[in-house]
C-alpha cells in the first residue's frame, strides 16, 4: 500500500522538461507587444565624412541633417521590407550601456548591405572606428507605416545624446 507506482520509462518526463524550456524560451524571445518585432543584425558605425557617404555627407539618404550627437541609424535597404522605414524608432540591445538604447532611423545603407545597421558617431571617425562590427537585436514596432519625424530629439539618450 505504501510502495509508489513506477514509471516505466523516462521519456514522458524528458519529454515535458523539454516542453517547458521551449515554451519559457519562447516567451522571453517573444516580442512585448503584438507589432512589436526583433531581429539579430549585424552592427557598425558610421561618420559624416564623404569617405564614407557622399559630396554631402551632413545629408542623410531621404533628405535630413544630420548633427553630431544625434541617436540616429542607418538601416540596410531590406529591413526596410520589414517595417524599419524613415521616422521609425529602433531599440538596440546587446552592445553595453553606452550604445544600447533607442534610435531613430533617418538614414538608409547602400544596397550591397544585408541585415545590417549603421550607427551615426557625427565627425568622430576614431571612436567609429574603435566600434567596429559587432552583433545586437534590435527591436522596433511595425504596425504599418512610420510616421515621419518632426525631429530627432525624440530620442534622446541619458548621455547628453551622444551613442
Amino acid at each position: 500500500m505504501g510502495a509508489k507506482p513506477r514509471r516505466s520509462s523516462s521519456a514522458p518526463t524528458a519529454s515535458l522538461g523539454l516542453a517547458v524550456l521551449v515554451g519559457l524560451f519562447g516567451a522571453l524571445a517573444a516580442p512585448a507587444s503584438a507589432g512589436e518585432r526583433a531581429l539579430v543584425v549585424e552592427v557598425s558605425a558610421y561618420n559624416s565624412v564623404e569617405s564614407q557617404t557622399n559630396s554631402d555627407p551632413w545629408t542623410a539618404a531621404w533628405g535630413d541633417e544630420l548633427e553630431h550627437g544625434m541617436r540616429i541609424i542607418a538601416v540596410s535597404r531590406d529591413l526596410l521590407r520589414l517595417g524599419i522605414d524613415r521616422g521609425t524608432i529602433v531599440t538596440i540591445e546587446g552592445l553595453g550601456p553606452r550604445h544600447d538604447g533607442k534610435y531613430l532611423v533617418l538614414d538608409k545603407m547602400g544596397r550591397r548591405w544585408k541585415h545590417t545597421i549603421d550607427i551615426y558617431m557625427g565627425h568622430d571617425v576614431a571612436r567609429a572606428r574603435r566600434f567596429g562590427r559587432r552583433t545586437a537585436t534590435i527591436t522596433w514596432n511595425a504596425p504599418g507605416k512610420a510616421a515621419a519625424p518632426t525631429t530627432a530629439v525624440a530620442v534622446e539618450s541619458g548621455d547628453a545624446g551622444v551613442p
